[in-house]
């Protein structure tokens, strides 16, 4: 027994460390967009776009018109990396991790396949391909995140590392912007990203579940082809089998609970439906569509903005556009600081009479509010058209959007019932896609009525960020009001065994 713990939890850390490195170095690559536009204007992509005025006297060529296809390409592959969701929840609830990450390694390996054959003179391949990296990789994130079931003690600081890593990836494409600059070609870098996905085939036959892993976990829960065995996962679908059966004989020879708990806790498993019709989803949802209309719109935007605001220097822009990538390598570092919030409860005895669900809820306040603030005051650096002070911006983005993230899936991870997890961050997700459609009327306002200056637009969303704050505040007042309750209730309880009123003292 001994044996099998040992070799379980190696198998679990390295389910981990792996699910790390995919996350970190493949997952979210479209959110480096920033740097492969610069590499994509050098190449001439959507170059015939650009408009040469006849009586310029050699003043660089209007290419606004480029910028709005670049910033089409990013908003229909953001679209999508969401609005899927939908779908890939429902996949993954009803089909299983093995099932959904094969469909996400075909898209994530057919996406950067056309990226390695497109060329200037086919730019119109961008469209499918990134949309196709983008579905790929978030399918990746989503069959990964369930690992955090396997450390239950910090599930969620692990499902919020994962999603830093996944904001993280972005600067794999800073690093083949540098490699561009070097000489390799950006066919070659997408044809060495397209073979690694045989190490993603690799992990989903020998280091993922056929189909989820449960939580609370099992004891000695095992996944995966293990040496020796034939076909594992028949053998662990017919352990479960056994195992429910024994654990239903012994719970039809042992006395049944006071008050029927155990069936109870079957009844109370709320419906899909009210689950999305309740006010928690209600709020998440207005809480992660603003913030992430906010993310999108500054990151498909981020060329032309910088563009304007260092007077078209091509070093300057280099060098921010450097600069934004690297402070996304820290989404991984910020990440889990988020989930060390929203566990630090755990361990410690609760209240009486308290859930571990409302103490999880009661946690995650401060995480929801911080996250809310990390964007007012990213909106705010944003707004201000000063060059330097992107820097700080750069920062405030990557930490907002590593709490963002890892916050969106814990909180419905704590939220509601594990077996709707799959389908409402789906449904979460492909809500907020569409208003993040958004992105493309703003950035068609700036180019056009607002002559390239966003000011107006900026100063709009951080106004618009302030809703955000009725989230944590709404979670805030119901962790108050059920700490009331049960005061109450424990209060009547008292007089009820008394048989008399309660007398102040």
């Amino acid at each position: 027994m001994q044996g099998c713990e040992v070799g379980t939890r190696l198998r679990y850390w390295l389910t981990l460390g792996s699910g790390m490195l995919e996350c970190l170095f493949f997952a979210g690559l479209v959110f480096g967009y920033a740097s492969l536009v610069f590499v994509l204007k050098e190449d001439g992509y959507f170059s015939e776009l650009c408009i040469s005025d006849p009586g310029s006297n050699g003043t660089l060529p209007d290419c606004s018109s480029q910028d709005e296809q670049f910033s089409m390409v990013f908003t229909i592959a953001s679209f999508l990396n969401n609005f899927l969701n939908i779908i890939n929840g429902y996949l993954f609830d009803r089909f299983g991790t093995m099932v959904t990450r094969l469909l996400g390694i075909c898209l994530y390996t057919t996406g950067t396949l056309l990226m390695a054959f497109s060329s200037a003179a086919i730019s119109q391949l961008l469209f499918p391909a990134l949309s196709l990296i983008a579905v790929g990789g978030i399918l990746l994130l989503l069959t990964n995140m369930q690992v955090g079931n396997l450390f239950s003690a910090h599930r969620s600081t692990i499902i919020t590392l994962y999603n830093g890593a996944y904001d993280s990836s972005s600067a794999m494409l800073l690093i083949i912007k540098i490699l561009y600059e070097q000489g390799v070609s950006l066919r070659f870098s997408f044809t060495v990203l397209s073979i690694c996905s045989v190490i993603h085939v690799l992990r989903t036959f020998l280091l993922m579940p056929r189909t989820h892993i449960p939580y609370p976990l099992p004891q000695c829960y095992t996944y995966g082809v293990s040496c020796g065995k034939g076909d594992t996962y028949m053998e662990q679908a017919e352990m479960t089998k056994e195992g429910a059966t024994t654990s239903s004989q012994e719970s039809n020879t042992t006395p049944a609970p006071e008050d029927g708990t155990e069936a109870q806790d079957k009844e109370q498993v709320a419906s899909f439906r009210s689950c999305v019709l309740s006010w928690f989803f209600l709020w998440h949802l207005l809480w992660l569509s603003i913030m992430q209309l906010r993310h999108y719109l500054f990151i498909g935007t981020l060329n032309p903005r910088l563009n304007w605001l260092a007077d078209d220097d091509p070093d300057l822009v280099s060098q921010y556009t450097n600069a934004f990538a690297m402070t996304q390598l820290c989404g991984v570092l910020c990440a889990p600081w988020n989930g060390l919030i929203m566990d630090r409860h755990k361990g410690k005895p609760l209240d009486p009479e308290e859930t571990e669900q409302e103490a999880d809820l009661r946690s995650s306040c401060l995480s929801l509010f911080l996250t809310s603030l990390q964007c007012l005051l990213f909106s705010l650096c944003a707004s201000i058209p000063v060059l330097p002070l992107q820097y700080l911006t750069f920062v405030l983005q990557v930490l907002n959007r590593s709490f963002l993230y890892g916050g969106n899936a814990a909180f419905l991870s704590i939220a509601f019932p594990a077996c709707h997890f799959g389908k409402l961050y789906g449904v979460a997700m492909s809500l907020s896609a569409i208003v993040s459609l958004l992105q493309y009327p703003c950035f068609a306002l700036v180019r056009g009525a607002l002559d390239g200056n966003p000011l107006y637009v900026d100063i709009a969303l951080t106004v618009l960020t302030l809703l955000v704050f009725i989230h944590p505040a709404y979670i805030f007042f119901y962790c108050r009001k059920q700490v009331r309750l049960r005061e109450s209730d424990r209060r009547s309880e008292i007089t009820t065994v008394s048989g008399m009123p309660a007398v102040k003292l």
